[in-house]
């Protein structure tokens, strides 16, 4: 399994918009700049992003976007779901209803669940207030300039 740029690209903007506290809203050309992000690919993350209610647009000359939960209330899954990121590990895991030909023969499949189940539920443990405070923390000891 590979995160795709889109996958990369949306949780890092959405933890650019953490860590600004909520204390006025960001422009893409922003966090493109703070992030080296390509802005247009990130309007179309930003997009999906939008529609699935993780962040909101504020209008007006000082627009631009804010997160619509608490840090701590947004997971790495919940954005990588929201910009349509698959964390399934294999095709026989993806849920669409296409049942693999070998499914009932294949000793594989129950593995290759487990497998989806526990990156699914490791990402939805993680929050932005998480990555937050690990990096405050991280920084404190001296363990990164």
């Amino acid at each position: 399994m590979r995160l795709t740029t889109k996958g990369r690209y949306g949780v890092r903007a959405v933890l650019n918009l953490a860590t600004q506290n909520g204390s006025r809203p960001i422009s893409i050309s922003q966090i493109s700049k703070e992030e080296q992000l390509s802005p247009e690919f990130l309007e179309q993350i930003f997009f999906k992003l939008k529609k699935a209610g993780v962040i909101r647009s504020v209008r007006g000359p000082k627009g631009g976007f804010v997160l619509n939960w608490k840090p701590s209330e947004v997971t790495i899954k919940a954005i990588l779901d929201a910009v349509g990121e698959s964390i399934q590990p294999t095709p026989c895991t993806n849920g669409t209803g296409s049942p693999c030909p070998r499914e009932e023969e294949c000793v594989l499949a129950p593995v290759w669940n487990e497998f989806h189940e526990l990156i699914a539920k490791h990402l939805d443990g993680i929050s932005l207030q998480d990555i937050i405070e690990n990096a405050k923390q991280a920084e404190t000891l001296g363990l990164r300039a």
